[in-house]
């Protein structure tokens, strides 16, 4: 299998090639027909099989469905459609007695790679069941390490570095693999620190030993905490943590660091602490998600 995530007309672009066993003419019902389709992809699906006829994606009782429109239907080589505004696209090439699978999504949501990549693997191993004619398995959650690797894989740790009309700022935005109140309370430590609140120090979890804490200035817990960070002393700039929901079972991230623009080199260091700060943080999160999975 081969994966891969670049950039398309300023969209991200998830790629997996899979070889299957079986010749196109067995897959293409597989990957084109309701009956077929709900047994690996992960929504309940109908559709009219042309070009421009519409695609309908529903969850089950209880959630609102959603429509999208085919943009491609060729048996039985090349299936395209959208999905709330994100387009997938699946092609099949003869290879000797089996075919390549080649699969692609594209999405402006650049941190939620990780999650789709590790997703979108699960299903397609539910596809290789279906053909092989083995048993299905109910669906699983994403390993949380698999998650991680993909991660590392496509450069999702790293932060930006802007310059801004009063300084600069550095920001992460991160797709974790547990929910917001298990990150709120890995990064609080009830345990072991005080609570947080307005005009104290913020707990150990949201700090970096490389930029003094001040006191925090804004907290809505488990969603936000904010602080100052201190440059010899004094209040240099503010640093901030917000969680929200985020794609596939996880919080999502986001740490913006600001400062003057007469401490413009503390911006390189910014970069490598938090990213410190950040990974040891996720590698965690994934394993707790592992063990709960068990």
């Amino acid at each position: 299998m081969k994966e891969s995530l670049d950039s398309v007309a300023g969209r991200q672009r998830l790629r997996i090639e899979r070889r299957l066993a079986h010749p196109p003419e067995k897959v293409w019902p597989a990957v084109t027909e309701p009956e077929h389709l709900s047994r690996w992809f992960p929504a309940e699906v109908s559709l009219e099989p042309r070009v421009d006829g519409r695609i309908t994606f529903s969850f089950g009782p209880g959630d609102a469905a959603s429509a999208g429109s085919i943009s491609a239907y060729d048996p039985p080589r090349l299936f395209a459609f959208d999905w709330d505004g994100d387009l997938f696209r699946i092609e099949l090439r003869a290879d000797g007695p089996g075919c390549l699978l080649v699969f692609s999504h594209t999405f402006d949501d650049r941190p939620a790679a990780a999650s789709y990549a590790s997703g979108w693997r699960n299903c397609l191993d539910g596809l290789d069941r279906l053909l092989d004619g083995r048993p299905d398995v109910p669906p699983e959650r994403p390993s949380g390490r698999l998650h991680e690797s993909y991660v590392e894989a496509f450069g999702l740790a790293d932060g930006t570095a802007d310059t801004t009309a009063d300084g600069w700022q550095v920001r992460f935005e991160r797709q974790l693999t547990r929910p917001i109140e298990a990150v709120w309370a890995a990064l609080a430590d009830p345990d072991h620190c005080p609570a947080a609140t307005i005009g104290a120090t913020p707990p150990s979890g949201f700090t970096t030993d490389a930029f003094p804490a001040g006191v925090i200035t804004a907290l809505d817990a488990p969603s936000l905490l904010e602080y100052a960070w201190q440059s010899a002393g004094q209040p240099a700039g503010r640093i901030r943590w917000e969680l929200s929901a985020g794609t596939g079972h996880g919080a999502r991230l986001v740490l913006v660091q600001t400062g003057p623009a007469d401490t413009t080199g503390a911006q390189v260091t910014a970069l490598t602490a938090w990213r410190d700060r950040i990974e040891p943080l996720a590698r965690r999160l994934a394993e707790e998600s592992d063990r709960n999975a068990d």
